[in-house]
């Protein structure tokens, strides 16, 4: 009897792992929902396509309409044309908490000819102040590219064309926070941002140049969705294969291209600040990337 009830318990369990996570490849229609102006919002008829758009009226988002709890998200984007100082993207994962959690891209538009600034941050139980930006390699508004975040128990990382941009690792055990309780949801917004994003608020938005259109397609999500146990996502399981040891670190391969793209395209890092933080950097900035 007590070995049949084990048995279930087992049996209940994988069933429940395995339903936790999600493949998702597909239409916006029925995986996010509007936040905010939908008549800036347009979709294509078959739900794999979407663009926001900014002008002086209003700018643009949606969210995904589950939460999520580690896993990799992929998602391609076409960024605003031309004169796009002042302009922000965000596509991010946020626990929308008082002490929140957050993933972040931001994409900061700039004016005509000059590269755009790929910001990325990291918020743990509240704290933020861990930006890095880099100058991407090509550009971003001729054609889509693939922007991921993999999120794990041991690292989060950062990709651009499957090309690992920042890696922010888990050093929760010499008391460095990291993601690793709260849930979070997928948000995708486009929206003013001219107090701070291009050259520090000096270039304002010209909506002249408007209005501003960002696309987003073959969006992919493979994660675990939020039931209100984190241990089911929390288990190394086929179904939760971002858990596994050969996720804890970068590749030897992928190493080569993270290090390229410090040597060359890196244009802030928060651990070379140490004018902001008063020579005290945080702690995470002398411990191991990865």
């Amino acid at each position: 009897m007590i070995k049949t009830i084990l048995f279930i318990a087992l049996l209940l369990n994988v069933v429940q792992v395995t339903l936790s996570s999600v493949v998702s490849v597909g239409d916006f229609n029925k995986d996010f929902f509007i936040t905010w102006s939908p008549n800036h919002v347009n979709t294509s008829a078959d739900g794999h396509e979407r663009s926001l758009k900014l002008d002086q009226e209003s700018g643009a988002g949606f969210a995904s309409s589950k939460m999520f709890l580690f896993g990799q998200i992929d998602m391609q984007i076409k960024l605003v044309p031309g004169h796009s100082a002042g302009t922000v993207i965000g596509y991010y994962l946020t626990s929308d908490q008082p002490n929140r959690d957050e993933i972040d891209f931001e994409f900061m538009g700039n004016v005509s000819g000059q590269p755009y600034i790929l910001q990325t941050n990291v918020f743990a139980d509240g704290f933020d102040d861990r930006e890095e930006r880099i100058y991407l390699w090509f550009d971003p508004t001729e054609d889509f590219h693939t922007y991921s975040i993999l999120w794990n128990l041991y690292q989060i990382v950062f990709m651009v064309d499957w090309v690992p941009i920042r890696v922010y690792k888990n050093h929760a055990d010499k008391g460095v926070a990291f993601p690793r309780w709260q849930p979070m949801s997928l948000k995708v917004s486009l929206w003013n941002g001219e107090s701070w994003a291009t050259r520090g608020g000096h270039d304002k938005v010209d909506w002249s140049k408007g209005p501003f259109i960002a696309s987003f397609r073959n969006y992919k999500i493979d994660a675990c969705i939020w039931k209100g146990n984190p241990r089911f996502c929390r288990a190394d399981s086929n179904t939760n294969w971002w858990n596994k040891d050969r996720f804890r670190s970068l590749t030897w391969s992928q190493r080569r291209l993270f290090r390229w793209v410090r040597k060359y395209h890196l244009i802030y890092d928060y651990c070379q600040d140490n004018q902001r933080f008063k020579n005290n950097l945080p702690k995470e900035c002398s411990l191991p990337k990865y």
